[in-house]
């Protein structure tokens, strides 16, 4: 495919079907899918499931899967495929020992039940058209025969134990195997969640855990179908997953910025008043009131409190995180947009030792606060970062699909690249126009309420109003690094006549039959 490079990555057209991921091994996987027939769903697990295999600090089975999937005029269909603490959480003992946070690495405390595997099996039932060894048989062949190590993976393996009998690669191009991975996804195939949860890696689990997890735990499905939640905004219905995740978070920080005087967003008004829409959003509301969040009259009143001229100063954190993300629409029309993590780069740093499959640190997503809606507790699930996105018509017919990557920013890099797509930008100028963040507090998974101003982070790139007049509206401002993290995102749009559009680091497309 012949396309031009941009700030993001690469741009496509396709007439057919379109899939991307950041990784070309990963697109090159769910492609075959598609060629073969498969659902975009068939192709989103294929591409999941290597990422899983050759990007492990990125995502894997060890960690939770979020997905939104529309395949016919209305609302989406959300997947919420989190796992829950074990019986044996006990937020008393943590307290006991003088925490005042979860631990983020080296303790299993923060391993909830990994769900990703639930979630390729849920969607795999409900929407896949292909056999499910055929749609695991490019992660099972990376993890047996290798593969060629990122400088990603080899940044983010430094501090990684050894384990699944092998030694991480110590530069990029090294060839690394995973045979007790390629086992796990060989279980998966012949028996189903039982060869995973109460197979190899779940007996392993349980060991590790010494009576933190109950069979129970592995044995019920973390996998759930949940209703979506919507706003319409900017002439558009936008949808995403329901609390645990922040999704509401988006939908209301769209809402109030809907109603706003929007200016150009080359002028530094549009950059204030998009991060005091995700400011006063982010503000109040537990998981349970993520409806109430988004009643009209609390949209108004946040609308109403933000001052055009002026920020409001506040204080707190912004969680950090790595995801994988993948988005995919097939030749039937069927679209999803599917996020999956271990929290933070390779998650807790431990890793079940029969398949060497590294564990998220979602829990750490958890607070110690007595009687929070969030406190860590058995069967619980922790609140998370993951914001699968979709976008349709006033009439119900598909528009895009969105992921990002980056943890607490994806509200915030999600809400630029919409308004500005929404507001009729194309797809790859959506993405490559350079963006602001949320930054404060003390790192990934930290306490909910800070001590540190919230500081707003330039993009390279950014227009230079921006770093010239946002400290006039009481913004602390940072010029940041080129190689900062603001959001690696993916998006595939439908034009109104027809055909699609992507961009990303790796669209790998299916032209038309002739």
């Amino acid at each position: 495919m012949n396309a031009p490079v941009d700030q993001q990555g690469i741009t496509g057209t396709a007439d057919r079907a379109m899939i991307c991921t950041a990784d070309h091994r990963a697109s090159s996987a769910g492609l075959a899918i598609l060629r073969a027939g498969g659902s975009a769903a068939d192709a989103a697990v294929a591409a999941n499931a290597v990422l899983a295999v050759v990007a492990p600090h990125r995502c894997g089975l060890g960690g939770d899967l979020f997905a939104l999937v529309h395949d016919r005029p209305g609302p989406p269909a959300a997947l919420n495929a989190s796992g829950r603490a074990g019986s044996g959480a006990d937020a008393a003992a943590l307290r006991a020992e003088g925490r005042r946070r979860m631990p983020v690495r080296h303790d299993l405390r923060s391993v909830t039940v990994p769900g990703c595997v639930d979630g390729w099996l849920a969607l795999h039932a409900r929407h896949g058209r292909t056999p499910l060894a055929e749609v695991l048989k490019s992660a099972v062949l990376h993890a047996e025969r290798g593969f060629t190590a990122s400088p990603g993976l080899v940044a983010a393996c430094r501090d990684a134990p050894d384990g699944d009998g092998l030694a991480w690669p110590a530069r990029p191009g090294e060839q690394v195997k995973r045979p007790g991975i390629a086992r796990a996804l060989r279980a998966v195939v012949a028996d189903g969640r039982a060869g995973f949860y109460q197979g190899e890696f779940g007996d392993g689990l349980l060991r590790m855990g010494r009576g933190l997890y109950a069979p129970s735990d592995l044995a019920e499905p973390c996998a759930e179908w949940v209703p979506a939640l919507g706003v319409r905004a900017f002439g558009h219905d936008v949808w995403t997953a329901p609390p645990n995740s922040p999704g509401h978070v988006l939908l209301a920080a769209l809402a109030v910025a809907a109603g706003l005087d929007l200016p150009d967003p080359a002028d530094p008004g549009w950059a204030h008043l998009l991060a005091e829409s995700v400011l006063a959003a982010s503000d109040g509301g537990g998981e349970a009131d993520a409806a109430a969040l988004l009643r009209p009259e609390r949209i108004d009143a946040l609308r109403a409190a933000i001052d055009p001229a002026r920020h409001w100063r506040r204080r707190g954190t912004v969680q950090s995180g790595d995801a994988a993300c993948v988005c995919v629409v097939d030749d039937r029309g069927m679209s999803i947009a599917l996020q999956q993590s271990n929290g933070t780069g390779l998650g807790s740093l431990l890793f079940e030792p029969g398949t060497g499959i590294n564990l998220h640190n979602r829990g750490a997503g958890f607070t110690l606060a007595p009687g929070s809606a969030a406190e860590y507790g058995p069967r619980r699930r922790p609140p998370h970062t993951l914001v699968p996105v979709v976008a349709t018509r006033p009439d119900g017919t598909f528009r895009a699909v969105l992921g990002c990557a980056g943890g607490g920013v994806q509200p915030q890099v999600d809400l630029q690249i919409l308004v500005r797509l929404l507001r009729g930008a194309a797809a790859e100028d959506a993405l490559a126009a350079p963006r602001w963040r949320l930054a404060g507090g003390l790192g990934p998974f930290e306490a909910p309420q800070g001590n540190t101003p919230i500081r707003l982070d330039l993009q390279a790139g950014a227009p230079d109003a921006w770093a010239r007049h946002l400290p006039r509206y009481g913004h602390l401002v940072r010029a940041a690094a080129e190689d900062e993290e603001f959001g690696e995102a993916h998006l595939i749009e439908a034009g109104p006549g027809g055909g699609l559009r992507g961009d990303g680091p790796c669209p790998f497309t299916l032209p038309r039959v002739r």
